[in-house]
């Protein structure tokens, strides 16, 4: 009797959990842990696997069988399945199949977009706008769960100084500061303040740690760094994406001291669980717990999954291991039940949060699908969003913007493109039909008596000569020409990294062509990272950076060239004059033999190069406007502050140009002398100020003892007492300054 009342009990539970709940669930620590109570120990390593289904792989695929494990209830999350009917089928394999019913959790790389493609991460960044940067990821979050998505792998928080790393363009930059606003930004926009709402899904913070700063920008890289480098730089960004809420982490590839950061207990547990107190669930990259053996951390799979699950990895990505090998290493001592215990709570309480142990197929709703995706809502945020990200790099004599009445020969392999118009890790948006390319966008805006020519002239690594000598031939006959070129989107991203990141020899080669005929030359530029243009900065006239602006970027790039748009983007990373110069970022530290520049009387026992200049093509911080800003009336409320007292710095901002514009005011601080030396300047504040021409505006930004903290001597993170600089323009070179000490 007692055998049957504990059967009926458990048939019980399962059909409440597979099927829309009547009644209110228990609170979710009581929940779990009736659940737990009820979960072999098999049961809760099955709940740390995650396998791919067809979808998109990034590396070796382990998981061909994963409907079968599903079906023996070995399976806790899906990778790559997405649309409302597939993940409603292989929810109901699952829960048809597997003896309780826990719901699987199904996972997607929505990096900067679903359907509806927003500009790549690296170009969001540019916008220094965080309400545009949340309004993308919630128009994400909405199109990938009505997709049946409950989980997406961004958003990516490294911090980037390489520019040959291909996977720079998924993040936000070289800036600690600016890094951790946008961490914050998006995470609020995947997640909201509820997730059992069915429009938010849960954000990953990757990749822990230290990814961006792979050696010689080879992605998969090693990397080694003092600790005081990995907290002040590379952590900050996680650490903010944790007080935003964020409910998963990813590790990443690399090692960090010889130790890989899949098990790496200093990170996962020391620092993130223990000290930050993060409450949520951890997973690995792609197969990075096997990776562990031929960094030669591990000698096995067995190894290596108890390496990371000890050092306090809560899921397996793919690898396979810990389905495989955790039960015999917790039968052999190896790993404990309360190591297991812990990463199965994790996994089962964000599936609580989801809310899908109140109904498993609450996302997967084709009739919500259909509704979402593409709303016309979503492509206007797309071309306002994208709007925001372009930088002008260069304007001689205001050739920009341009008049509809001239006669325009647009030129280039992307000026028709609608394939690597949209970047690199563009989820399921479509690359060819709903993507606009600056052709569709142009004809649009300037309508059927456009003035306008439209030639491929070459692709991006070969040319037909007779489609050259058609575009220089339409060319010397406009009174402008447009030269939109760049990258494939498949040159940057993941396993994207490269040597050379000039434009390919064939594009530079038709531009010198171009030169030829005299007429003034605009580049429009699209890449996932910055290149090296020096030469295209010497000899066009114009050059605006679109980075891959996404679903609507042919529309965002027309009118940013006709004036619809004053573009205001600032750029989120240093652009070098050179490969040579690399890594190259504008919060480097003072040397003790400092190069003043060519009026420095000691020219060779300096800190410089003989064959180049030391400044940046393009610093941090920079983008011009088709209007002018004036800076004026720098003032600090106090020539002395205390700890725990605010600073206020105001300064005048005044449209001195002909244009409407938006200017990015900036602020920087130098801490002059500290126990451990401090960066030339640091980030500390931006705003948005939107001016009509001729307006002025006053702009004050705050500060306290809490925003000059640092790593200091004793690896403390605090403030000290003494002098600072601070500095508030337009770009990371600002020239308005004052001087200010923090005082006990």
């Amino acid at each position: 009797m007692k055998h049957k009342l504990t059967l009926l009990l458990l048939l019980s539970f399962s059909l409440g959990i597979a099927q829309k709940n009547k009644t209110k669930l228990k609170p979710k620590a009581e929940f779990v842990s009736d659940l737990m109570n009820q979960m072999t120990v098999d049961e809760k390593i099955y709940q740390l696997v995650q396998f791919t289904s067809d979808g998109t792989v990034t590396g070796p695929k382990t998981g061909d069988n994963y409907i079968t494990w599903i079906k023996q209830g070995k399976v806790g999350s899906v990778l790559n399945c997405t649309g409302a009917q597939a993940t409603r089928e292989v929810q109901r394999i699952n829960l048809e199949n597997s003896r309780l019913k826990i719901p699987i959790l199904f996972g997607h790389d929505v990096i900067h977009g679903y359907k509806t493609i927003f500009p790549i991460n690296l170009g969001l960044a540019a916008s220094f706008d965080m309400k545009a940067i949340e309004r993308a990821s919630q128009i994400a979050a909405a199109e990938a769960s009505a997709g049946g998505v409950h989980w997406t792998f961004a958003p990516m928080v490294d911090i980037a100084r390489d520019p040959r790393w291909g996977r720079i363009s998924e993040g936000s930059g070289e800036d600690t500061y600016l890094g951790s606003q946008i961490a914050m930004a998006s995470v609020r926009g995947f997640q909201g303040d509820d997730l059992s709402k069915t429009n938010t899904i849960l954000a990953c913070a990757k990749h822990f740690a230290a990814y961006g700063a792979a050696e010689a920008g080879r992605d998969y890289n090693t990397t080694d760094m003092s600790e005081r480098v990995l907290r002040e730089v590379y952590l900050r960004p996680f650490k903010a994406a944790v007080d935003a809420g964020v409910k998963t982490f990813m590790t990443s590839f690399n090692e960090i001291a010889g130790i890989p950061s899949t098990a790496n207990k200093y990170l996962l547990r020391d620092i993130l669980k223990s000290e930050w107190k993060f409450g949520g669930m951890v997973v690995s990259d792609y197969t990075g717990v096997n990776e562990m053996i031929a960094h030669g951390f591990a000698k096995d799979d067995q190894d290596a999954a108890q390496l990371a699950l000890n050092a306090g990895l809560d899921m397996d990505m793919v690898g396979a291991t810990f389905m495989k090998t955790l039960r015999k290493s917790y039968d052999e001592g190896k790993v404990s039940m309360a190591v297991i215990d812990d990463a199965c709570r994790r996994v089962l309480e964000l599936k609580y949060d989801l809310g899908l142990f109140e109904d498993p197929y609450r996302y997967s709703d084709e009739k919500r699908e259909k509704e979402t995706i593409y709303k016309k809502e979503y492509l206007d945020a797309a071309l306002d969003i994208a709007n925001k990200t372009l930088v002008l790099l260069k304007n001689k004599n205001n050739v920009l913007p341009l008049n509809a009445s001239q006669k325009i020969s647009f030129v280039g392999p992307l000026v028709s493109d609608e394939n690597h118009i949209i970047g690199s890790w563009a989820a399921l948006g479509d690359r060819g039909g709903v993507a606009v390319s600056v052709k569709e966008g142009v004809e649009k805006l300037l309508g059927a008596n456009a003035k306008a020519t439209f030639d491929k002239g070459v692709d991006f690594d070969k040319a037909d000569p007779s489609e050259m000598n058609q575009a220089l031939a339409n060319a010397a006959k406009a009174d402008v020409v447009v030269a939109v070129m760049g990258e494939r989107e498949n040159q940057t991203g993941e396993a994207a990294s490269q040597t050379n990141i000039d434009l390919s020899v064939t594009q530079k080669n038709f531009l010198m062509e171009l030169k030829k005929t005299g007429k003034p030359i605009v580049l429009v530029l699209m890449s996932g990272r910055p290149m090296t243009i020096s030469w295209e900065n010497e000899n066009l006239d114009a050059i605006l950076d679109a980075w891959y602006p996404g679903t609507r970027g042919g529309d965002a790039i027309a009118q940013t060239l006709f004036g619809q748009n004053n573009p205001s983007g600032k750029l989120p990373v240093t652009f070098p004059r050179s490969v040579g110069q690399i890594p190259i970022y504008y919060n480097h530290k003072n040397t003790g033999r400092p190069y003043l520049g060519p009026t420095d009387p000691e020219q060779k026992y300096k800190s410089r190069y003989t064959d180049s200049a030391i400044e940046p093509l393009y610093p941090f911080g920079y983008g011009l406007s088709y209007t002018a800003f004036a800076y004026d009336n720098f003032k600090l409320s106090s020539k002395t502050i205390r700890f725990g007292e605010k600073l206020k710095i105001s300064i005048d901002v005044a449209n001195t140009g002909s244009y409407d514009g938006i200017e990015v005011v900036q602020l920087y601080l130098r801490d002059l002398v500290g126990s451990v030396t401090r960066p030339m300047r640091e980030l500390k504040g931006f705003e948005r100020v939107s001016l009509k021409k001729g307006e002025k505006k006053t702009v004050v930004f705050e500060i306290s003892s809490d925003d000059l903290k640092f790593y200091n001597i004793d690896m403390k993170n605090e403030a000290e007492a003494g002098d600072f600089e601070v500095f508030v323009g337009g770009n990371s070179d600002a020239q308005s300054r004052g001087l200010f000490g923090l005082v006990k």
